[in-house]
């Protein structure tokens, strides 16, 4: 199986995170939220898959390129 790092694609915190390891995460599927600029944008998923680590938690403010999760289909 295949396994995907998803990024994060700006500077924000983490406002939600809606999966947990274990979980299977649809095609577009919410992977969590972030707030960046007062506006909250949802991370997706690329793929229907398997959530194999979260990275993140609520509250934390990452950075353009850091780790939310894993993923693997």
């Amino acid at each position: 199986m295949a396994q995907e790092t998803i990024e994060a694609p700006l500077l924000g915190k983490i406002v939600r995170v809606e999966v947990t390891v274990g979980n299977t995460v649809d095609e577009g599927g919410v992977i969590c939220i972030i707030e960046a600029m007062k506006m909250e944008n949802p991370i997706l998923s690329p793929a229907k898959a398997s959530v194999i680590e979260v990275a993140v938690s609520p509250g934390q403010i990452v950075k353009t390129g850091e780790k939310i999760a894993v993923i693997e289909y």
